[in-house]
């Protein structure tokens, strides 16, 4: 008598299954967000030298994130994880200034790619905390994002992830 609609439609229909593929320069933040998202709270990473790939689940859905490491050498593997891919969450670091070119381009790469041409952008700026951080405006502006089309592109601006809780709501 107790269920909510929420868990009888869970009961009726199952969870959603959703590939996402986090990717973005190194440095960017990719696996300290993952692992905000697994368990909730800051953990001391290391550079990904491959990837890390993690089940989170919220509310209906059960999202497997693939987080692929962005070191220069790496990115030519990512082309191996677009297949299947419903979402794409692109890392940048907002306080890079110097890589934001070279982030723009391997963005602008990744979408000209036929595997991803159904799969959801959410541009994720990080470090939006950091004094010299690009602004919603500027970084919009440097990716070409109003440039994009048939595209839907979810831009979501991370204030200091320490203290935002709320990371899932650009998710789900």
């Amino acid at each position: 008598m107790g269920l909510t609609i929420s868990s009888v439609l869970t009961k009726l229909f199952g969870k959603k299954q959703m590939r996402i593929l986090m990717v973005g320069l190194d440095a960017a933040g990719k696996t300290t967000i993952l692992y905000k998202l697994k368990l909730g709270e800051i953990v001391t990473t290391i550079p990904t030298i491959g990837f890390n790939v993690e089940t989170v689940e919220y509310k209906n859905i059960c999202f497997t994130v693939w987080d692929v490491g962005g070191q220069d050498k790496i990115r030519p593997l990512w082309r191996h994880y677009f297949q299947n891919t419903q979402g794409l969450i692109f890392v940048i670091d907002s306080n890079d200034r110097e890589r934001i070119g070279e982030a723009q381009r391997e963005l602008e790469h990744m979408l000209k790619e036929d595997e991803l041409r159904d799969a959801v952008l959410l541009v994720f700026a990080n470090k939006q905390d950091l004094p010299n951080a690009m602004n919603a405006a500027e970084l919009t502006d440097k990716l070409g994002l109003n440039q994009l089309r048939n595209r839907h592109v979810s831009p979501n601006y991370a204030h200091y992830i320490k203290k935002d809780s709320r990371i899932y709501d650009a998710y789900a």
